[in-house]
C-alpha cells in the first residue's frame, strides 16, 4: 500500500496542494536498499508538474494531496502504483517498490488570482494608488518556500515604477493599487501573472509563485500640481505675498514617509528669498505666492515640480517633497515706510523735522513678533538730531511729522533698515522692522546748514566784540568763550543734540580759511554774508 510519513510540517500552513494544482518540488528517488535511481537535486531544478490529471504515477499524485509550502515527506510507493511490472528500462526494474523523498516549494492554480495582505495601515490615508500613478517602495522578493531572491534594501534603493500601464509584471500592476503611502502588504503572485513558464532567466525559475513585501514610500501622479495645507493663518493679515516679493522663512523638508532630508531650524537662519522669479524649485515658487507673516502651511511638492527624476543630495529621484513652513516676513524691494499712528494728542502743533534734538521710546521686534531690543528694558531713552542719519533711513523717515506725545508704529522693509546683513547676533539679514515708537521730547532745531543762530539782531561789530583783547586775532579759545557766553544769555542758539566744543571746533574752522588756527577781521564773515559773496560770484 502506498506509505506517507510526514517529516517535516510548517507551523503555517495558509493553502495545501488539491486536484488541479500545479506543483513545483523537489525529491529524491531510491529503491527499498538506499540504492538511489533519480533527483531533483542534481539536475538544479525542482519537478514541475499539475497534480490528478494523470502526468504523475498514481503514488505519486496520491501522495502530494493535502501538502504543505515546505512540508517534507517520504512516501513508498508499491509496484502497482508506480511502474508496476515492466519497470522504466535500464532505470526501474519491474515490480519495484520506490521511495521519495519530497520537500515542496511551490504550488498555485490555474484559477488564482492575485493575493493581498495588509500588515500595516496608517491612520490616515488621504491618497491610494491608483492607475497611471508613479510610486516608490522598497520590497523583498521571494519565493512561496521564503527564498529570497531580490530585495531593494539590499540596494539601498527604491523602486520607482508608473502603475498600470504594463511597466511591471501584471501581478504587481494589481496588487499595488489601492496602496496607501506608509502602507505595508504582502502580495502574492501566480507565476502566469508573473514571469511564466520561462521565469526571467536569472533568478526567477520558470512557473515561481512570487510573494513581494511591498512598503510603499511615495506616489504622485504626472498630472498633480502642489497641495497646500493651511495649518496656523494669523487673524490679522493685512498683506499676502505676491510675486516678486523677498520672503524669510524656516522650514522642514521631509519626504512622504516622513524622511527628514532638510531643515533651516537645525542651521538657526531662515530661508531668504524672491518669490515667484525662479530662485527656488518651481513648486515652493508657487506654494509661497499668498502667505501671510506669522503662517505655518505645508506645502506637498510633486517631483516635477521640485527635483525631477534625478533628486539632489539627500532628495531621492522621483521624490514627492513635504515642507512645513512657517513665515517670518516679507518685503517688496519697491516698499517705502510704513507709519500707523495709534494716539496723536489733542494739541500736535509741534511737529518734529529735519535738525530737531528728539527723544524717544521705542519696542523693535520681527514682523513675526520676535522682539529685537527696547528702550524701556534699559530704563532711558533713545536721543537723536533728525535726519542726520543717526538712526537708519526708515527710522529717519518714521520718525518725521511726529508731535510730543504721539504714539505711532512704524515698518521698516530691510532696504531701508540694516539690509542684507543685518547686524550679527541682533537683527537677521534682509529682515522687516517693526517699531512700536512714543515721542517723549523735542527741541526745535536750527535751519539747515546752520550750527548757531542769533536770538536777535547781530551786533555790528561783532568781530571786535569776540577780539577781547583787541590784538586783531581770534583764537579758538575767544570764540569759544564768546559763543558760550552768547548761549548762557540767550542771545544765540546752538543746533540741539550735538557737543558744544565739536560745533564751536567746526564754527572755528569754518572762519580760518587759511588754517593757520586765527581768525582776522579780513577772514571773519557771517553766513548770510558769505551766501551773499557767493551770488556776487555768479
Amino acid at each position: 500500500e502506498l506509505g506517507v510519513e510526514r517529516r517535516f510540517v510548517p507551523e503555517s500552513c495558509p493553502r495545501a496542494v488539491r486536484p488541479g494544482d500545479f506543483v513545483r518540488y523537489h525529491y529524491l528517488g531510491a529503491f527499498p536498499d538506499g540504492t538511489r535511481f533519480d533527483s531533483s537535486y542534481d539536475r538544479g531544478s525542482t519537478f514541475n508538474v499539475f497534480v490528478g490529471k494523470g502526468q504523475l504515477i498514481a503514488g505519486m499524485d496520491q501522495a502530494l494531496i493535502g501538502m504543505c509550502v515546505n512540508e517534507r515527506r517520504f512516501v513508498r510507493i508499491p509496484p502497482k502504483l508506480a511502474y508496476g511490472s515492466e519497470g522504466v528500462s535500464g532505470v526501474i526494474p519491474p515490480n519495484a517498490v520506490l521511495h521519495f523523498d519530497v520537500l515542496l516549494i511551490d504550488l498555485w492554480n490555474s484559477e488564482d488570482e492575485v493575493q493581498v495582505q495588509t500588515y500595516f495601515k496608517p491612520d490616515k490615508c488621504p491618497r491610494t494608488v491608483q492607475v497611471s500613478d508613479f510610486v516608490r517602495y522598497h520590497y523583498n522578493g521571494t519565493f512561496l518556500d521564503g527564498t529570497l531572491f531580490d530585495s531593494s534594501h539590499n540596494r539601498m534603493r527604491t523602486y520607482d515604477t508608473y502603475v498600470g500601464i504594463g511597466w511591471l509584471i501584471p501581478g504587481m500592476d494589481q496588487g499595488l493599487l489601492g496602496m496607501c503611502i506608509g502602507e505595508k502588504r504582502i502580495i502574492t503572485i501566480p507565476p502566469f501573472l508573473a514571469y511564466g513558464e520561462e521565469g526571467d532567466g536569472k533568478e526567477i525559475p520558470g512557473q515561481a509563485s512570487l510573494v513581494f513585501d511591498v512598503a510603499l514610500l511615495d506616489l504622485h501622479n504626472p498630472k498633480d500640481g502642489i497641495a497646500i495645507e493651511n495649518q496656523q493663518v494669523p487673524e490679522s493679515c493685512e498683506r499676502r505675498s505676491q510675486a516678486g516679493d523677498f520672503v524669510r522663512y524656516h522650514y522642514n523638508g521631509t519626504l512622504l514617509d516622513g524622511t527628514l532630508f532638510d531643515s533651516s531650524y537645525s542651521r538657526n537662519r531662515t530661508y531668504d528669498t524672491y518669490v515667484g522669479k525662479g530662485y527656488v524649485i518651481a513648486g515652493m515658487d508657487e506654494g509661497l505666492l499668498g502667505v501671510c507673516s506669522g503662517e505655518r502651511r505645508r506645502i506637498i511638492i510633486p517631483p516635477h515640480l521640485g527635483y525631477g527624476e534625478e533628486g539632489r543630495g539627500k532628495i531621492p529621484g522621483s521624490a514627492v517633497l513635504v515642507f512645513d513652513i512657517y513665515v517670518v516676513d516679507f518685503h517688496n524691494p519697491s516698499d517705502s515706510v510704513s507709519i500707523t499712528v495709534s494716539y496723536k494728542p489733542p494739541n500736535c502743533t509741534l511737529l518734529s523735522k529735519k535738525g530737531d534734538y528728539i527723544k524717544y521710546h521705542y519696542n523693535a521686534s520681527l514682523l513675526d513678533g520676535t522682539v529685537l531690543d527696547s528702550t524701556h528694558s534699559l530704563g532711558k531713552t533713545y536721543n537723536i538730531v533728525l535726519g542726520l542719519g543717526q538712526v537708519v533711513v526708515g527710522m529717519d523717515m518714521g520718525l518725521q511729522d511726529m508731535c510730543v506725545g504721539e504714539r505711532r508704529t512704524v515698518i521698516i522693509p530691510p532696504h531701508l533698515g540694516y539690509g542684507e546683513d543685518g547686524v550679527e547676533g541682533e537683527v537677521p539679514g534682509s529682515a522687516v522692522l517693526v517699531f512700536d515708537i512714543e515721542l517723549m521730547e523735542l527741541v526745535s532745531g536750527l535751519p539747515e546748514g546752520y550750527m548757531f543762530v542769533w536770538n536777535g539782531e547781530v551786533s555790528p561789530n561783532l568781530f571786535e566784540e569776540i577780539d577781547q583783547n583787541d590784538d586783531g586775532e581770534v583764537l579758538l579759545e575767544e570764540f569759544s568763550e564768546y559763543i558760550q557766553a552768547q548761549v548762557d544769555s540767550g542771545k544765540g542758539k546752538l543746533a540741539p543734540g550735538f557737543d558744544f566744543e565739536k560745533i564751536v571746533k567746526n564754527m572755528f574752522t569754518n572762519q580760518d580759511r587759511n588754517g593757520n588756527g586765527k581768525v582776522t577781521a579780513e577772514e571773519f564773515k557771517l553766513k548770510d554774508q558769505e551766501v551773499k559773496e557767493e551770488h556776487d560770484e555768479l
